[in-house]
C-alpha cells in the first residue's frame, strides 16, 4: 500500500471512529444565555461586581466547548460529556497531535457535520500550562492571569482573544449535537472585558 493509501486509510477510519462517537452523543440541550453586563451594575461593592462577572464568564470557560481543549492531560476530551477522545491521539508538538495523526488529519477548516466532525483553521489543543479541567473557577482565573501560563498575553490580549479569537468563537457555532456554548462570543467578550475593568478579582 502506498504512503498517500494508507494516509487516505487511517483518515478513513479515524472520520469513522469521531461520526460514530457524535452519534453516542446525547442531543444537545437548549441553548443557555448570559446575562448582560448591564445586569450587574446594581452590585455596587466593586469586588462582588467583579466576581459576580467573572462567575458568568466562567459559564463558557467550563462548559465541555472550552474543556474539551483545555485536557489536564495529554488526551483531549469530546461531545457533552466530555469522553476521552476517540480515536486515541495526544498532545504532540505545538497541541497539534503527533506525526502520523495530526489534528488536521481528520479536523479540517470547517465542520463536517455528517459525520459529526469538527472543524476550524486553527484547530489545535490549548497548550498544557493552560489546562483547565479538574481546576475550580477560581484557579482557573488565577491562571488565566498569570502570563506564564495563559501563553505570555497581557489583559489587553486576554480581552481580545475572548472577544475576537476564530478558534474560541467556534464554541458558539459547534456543529453536529454538541451544545453551543452558553450566549455568544460577543457577550462573552463585554463581560470578560467588564470583569477585567472591575479589577479582575478571581474567586477564594
Amino acid at each position: 500500500m502506498s504512503a498517500r493509501l494508507l494516509a487516505v486509510g487511517v483518515a478513513g477510519f479515524a472520520l469513522a471512529a469521531i461520526g460514530a462517537a457524535a452519534a453516542r452523543t446525547a442531543p444537545a440541550t437548549p441553548e443557555v444565555g448570559l446575562k448582560p453586563v448591564a445586569a450587574f451594575a446594581s452590585i455596587t461593592d466593586g469586588n462582588k461586581r467583579s466576581l459576580a462577572l467573572f462567575a458568568e464568564v466562567g459559564k463558557v470557560i467550563q462548559s465541555p466547548r472550552c474543556l474539551n481543549c483545555h485536557p489536564a492531560g495529554d488526551r483531549p476530551t469530546q461531545t457533552d460529556a466530555m469522553r476521552p477522545h476517540e480515536p486515541l491521539v495526544v498532545r504532540g508538538a505545538g497541541g497539534m497531535g503527533a506525526p502520523g495523526m495530526r489534528c488536521t488529519t481528520c479536523h479540517h477548516a470547517a465542520n463536517f457535520d455528517p459525520a459529526g466532525v469538527p472543524g476550524n483553521p486553527m484547530w489545535h489543543l490549548a497548550p498544557i500550562e493552560m489546562a483547565w479541567q479538574g481546576k475550580s473557577l477560581g484557579e482557573i482565573c488565577r491562571q488565566i492571569k498569570d502570563p506564564a501560563r495563559n501563553g505570555g498575553k497581557d489583559m489587553a490580549q486576554l480581552i481580545h482573544h475572548m472577544a475576537e479569537d476564530e478558534l474560541v468563537g467556534w464554541g458558539w457555532h459547534p456543529g453536529g449535537t454538541r451544545t453551543p456554548a452558553p450566549g455568544t462570543q460577543k457577550q462573552f467578550g463585554e463581560l470578560f472585558k467588564a470583569w477585567a475593568e472591575s479589577g479582575a478579582v478571581c474567586p477564594s
